[in-house]
This record gives C-alpha cells, sequence and structure tokens, in this order.
C-alpha cells in the first residue's frame, strides 16, 4: 500500500514570460533521513535512500506532474485535475548536486501574484512504499525505508504550513533544500537518540508534540467526563429496577379490593372465636390465624411451620367453630352461642363491611 506524502523545498528565483507566466528551476527532494508522523502518533525516522530516490522512475514520476497552490487532500488525477492544477512540471528532470531538480511553469495569476508576494515555498506530494527496514545513512540511523516513490503533484505552500494534511500523509516541514543544504542544523532527540535536524525539522517535530499533548489532555478530560457518565447511567439503572420493583408491588385497584375484603373477612372470621378484645393493629395475617389456632390449642407454636399448613389450620378451625358454634368473650374462655350472639357477630361483620365500602366509595 502506498502513502501520501510531502517533501520540502525553495523556489530560489523564477523569470517570467512574456504571457505573464512564471517558470521556475529548483530542486525539490534529496536522500536523508528524515522525521514522520504515524497514524497512530508515534514519529519515525524514514530514509529517502539514493537508489530509491534517483531511480529511473522517481525521476521520470516527477516530469509532467501538476503544480498546485497548497496540497489538495487527495492525490491529483485527470478526473480533479481542472480543480487544482495551477501549472505543470517539465519533462527535464535530472539529478544534480545530490537533489533532484525540475523546473515548472505557472499559468495561474493568482498564485503567481501569491509568489511575487512571498509564496514561495515547495512541497512534493508522493506515494511510497514504507517498509520497516532499520538501518543508518549519513550517520543518522532510521526505522523504515520509503520505497517505489512517486511524486505525484508538486505544491506551492506558505512558510509554517507544515505537517500532516487532510486525509492524506504528509511532511512538509520535513525538511526544507536551499543553497545551503538545509539551513541551520539543530540536535534533536528521539527515543534516546540524538540527531542533527535542520530547525524547521526541530520546529515541526515541537509542534507535532505540542499537538499530542494536546490530545492526550483532551483524552484525559474524556476519561473523566466518561467515568461522570458511567456513574450516572449505573444510577439511572439503579432507579429503573427500583422503579420495576416498585411497579410489581404496587396493587392495582381491584388487587387492593381483593386484599381489603381478604382483611376484612380474616379479622370478621378472627373475632368470632378472639373477640373484640384482640387487638388486630400491625398483625400479620399469619400472626393471627396462629392466635386463632392457639385459642382451639393453646400449645400450638407455628415456628417452622408452613403458609400452607397455617392456612389448613385455620381454615379448619374456624369451620369447626362455626359448625359446632364456639365463640370466645374473653381472652382465654370458650362458650357456646346462643342464637342472638351469632346474629351480633353477623351485624358486627356487616358494619365492618359498611365501613369499608363507605371508604371506597370517597
Amino acid at each position: 500500500m502506498k502513502l501520501q506524502r510531502y517533501d520540502k523545498a525553495f523556489i530560489q528565483d523564477f523569470r517570467e514570460t512574456p504571457e505573464g507566466y512564471l517558470t521556475v528551476n529548483a530542486p525539490i527532494t534529496r536522500p536523508g533521513v528524515f522525521p514522520y508522523m504515524r497514524a497512530d502518533g508515534s514519529l519515525k525516522m524514514e530514509a529517502k535512500l539514493p537508489e530509491e530516490l534517483f531511480s529511473s522512475a522517481t525521476v521520470q514520476s516527477a516530469q509532467a506532474k501538476p503544480v498546485t497552490d497548497d496540497h489538495p487532500n487527495e492525490p491529483v488525477t485527470a478526473a480533479n485535475f481542472k480543480q487544482y492544477a495551477k501549472g505543470m512540471t517539465h519533462t527535464d528532470a535530472a539529478i544534480k548536486d545530490n537533489k533532484l531538480w525540475v523546473s515548472f511553469t505557472i499559468t495561474d495569476a493568482a498564485l503567481i501574484q501569491k509568489i511575487k508576494s512571498g509564496k514561495r515555498e515547495l512541497s512534493i506530494g508522493f506515494l511510497s512504499d514504507v517498509r520497516d527496514e532499520p538501518g543508518e545513512y549519513a550517520g543518522q540511523r532510521y526505522d523504515s525505508v520509503q520505497r517505489n516513490i512517486e511524486i505525484n503533484h508538486l505544491a506551492v505552500v506558505d512558510k509554517g504550513r507544515a505537517g500532516p494534511e487532510v486525509a492524506i500523509r504528509g511532511d512538509s516541514a520535513a525538511f526544507m533544500i536551499g543553497s545551503d543544504e538545509g539551513g541551520e542544523k539543530m540536535k534533536y532527540k528521539i527515543d534516546g537518540v540524538e540527531y542533527e535536524v535542520d530547525a524547521a525539522v526541530k520546529q515541526f517535530i515541537e509542534a507535532q508534540a505540542a499537538r499530542l499533548d494536546a490530545a492526550q489532555a483532551k483524552a484525559k478530560e474524556y476519561d473523566t467526563l466518561q467515568g461522570k457518565y458511567d456513574a450516572l447511567d449505573a444510577q439511572l439503572k439503579k432507579k429503573e429496577k427500583e422503579l420495576e420493583e416498585a411497579k410489581k408491588n404496587t396493587l392495582s385497584a381491584d388487587e387492593l379490593d381483593k386484599k381489603v375484603n381478604e382483611r376484612m373477612e380474616l379479622i370478621t372470621g378472627a373475632s368470632t372465636l378472639l373477640g373484640d378484645s384482640f387487638d388486630f393493629t400491625g398483625k400479620t395475617d399469619r400472626e393471627i390465624k396462629e392466635a386463632v389456632i392457639q385459642k382451639v390449642k393453646p400449645d400450638f407454636k407455628g415456628d417452622g411451620k408452613s403458609d400452607d399448613y397455617i392456612n389448613a389450620f385455620y381454615d379448619a378451625t374456624v369451620e369447626g367453630a362455626k359448625r359446632d358454634g364456639f365463640s370466645s368473650t374473653g381472652a382465654n374462655q370458650m362458650q357456646m352461642l346462643s342464637g342472638d350472639a351469632k346474629t351480633s357477630i353477623e351485624q358486627k361483620r356487616q358494619q365492618r363491611m359498611n365501613m369499608k365500602n363507605m371508604n371506597k366509595g370517597q
């Protein structure tokens, strides 16, 4: 897979034609070891070796290629030539002074005016196969080698507008070629190894490092926000679960009526044996039923007995009391019910039912 990149050089001088075009002859690239920012943000040293850069295929690729105003965000092809091309390189590409030179003509009036106003840097857009082949060239170590270099276009760029462009990889400030072989040299350490690089290279690397620091700060801020989001999401899910449980435990109107009727019937039936002095407040249905059973069987213990057992025992006790006509006038006494007593019990039951219906109607 070929990657598209940019290299940078300078327009040293130009000649204006009678038509107003500008003709330039300039070096556009040279062999060397240069820093490149990879897609994952890491910085690697890549080599342009003479045997690759000065191969006949690469030299020929510099000929008859479009000249653009800045780099487009895509390779220049026949489909977009009219959109991007502001001139063309000539067919005189050649190797001179360990550099690749080519002349070109700029035909676009707007770009010509920008050049006259000081826009003088050149940056080649090229495709290459980048292969991980560590080595050393001219005393500098490298991680990878650019193979099969193919020049796609030549861009005129502003000073300082360096670095990767949108959608295509590049390194416009990787190096600058001038009459002094690149200008002022500076020392820069990469992974503990010190390299001698152009001042522009150092500036570019430091700019990329600043961008990386900013990106890491944003990543940290994102992690913080993500943590807050996860906490809120956990709280929301907890509340949703509590709401779901509450819905399960909430009785419908019909279910509530049924529960009220069952409770009234239980109290009415139990009162027959327990008497009105028995305090039903706060008692569960099971506690009331166990109290009724203990009236008949004082030594009864409900511990360890199932609800089904208690319910069956209670039902049998109440049915037996109804059948035999027993009631209680106190906490510990049982006596035969008279006809009037039975009527009184039924009246009390009816009163409780009336009170329940009145409450329901409110």
